[in-house]
């Protein structure tokens, strides 16, 4: 029920957008972590993200899709060293709840779950067939769940 209610406000908040004379689109989301560098080599070494910008003295940390050149950015948004309070606890709280971050697609969920688990990704939640299509969920190995979906 929670997915077709995020589809549907998804799809309200488009049609609004559209009417617009100047819509906008998301440029950058973010997911918070406590270690961007290391987030960062996990991001792009493992689920294959590619860099935009990578300054680790700074705790800047941002990774694209390489399916979308020009698409949505993904800041690793640091939480340590000296955090917002708020931040580390809201990612722990998700975590403990088992809530997803943030949601990626696959063309092929199942290959590209086999691919991520050949790289020693952990999984939450095997890929399984829901009302929209298919859905996994893992862990990013820095605090957060990740949903995986295939839409068909």
């Amino acid at each position: 029920m929670r997915k077709i209610l995020l589809l549907l406000l998804i799809l309200i908040s488009y049609n609004t957008m559209a009417q617009n004379k100047h819509p906008m689109k998301v440029a950058m989301v973010s997911i918070f972590v406590a270690d961007p560098a290391k987030a960062f080599k996990y991001y792009t070494e493992v689920l294959g993200f590619e860099e935009v910008m990578f300054m680790p003295e700074h705790y800047i940390a941002i990774v694209k899709s390489p399916l979308v050149p020009n698409g949505v950015n993904i800041l690793l948004e640091p939480t340590e060293p000296g955090g917002i309070e708020i931040a580390r606890q809201y990612k722990k709280k998700l975590y403990e709840m088992g809530i997803p971050v943030m949601s990626f697609s696959a063309e092929d969920i199942a290959l590209t779950v086999e691919e991520l688990k050949a790289k020693g990704v952990k999984f939450k939640k095997e890929p399984e067939k829901t009302d929209f299509g298919y859905e996994a969920v893992f862990d990013d190995d820095n605090g957060n769940y990740i949903q995986l979906i295939q839409i068909d």
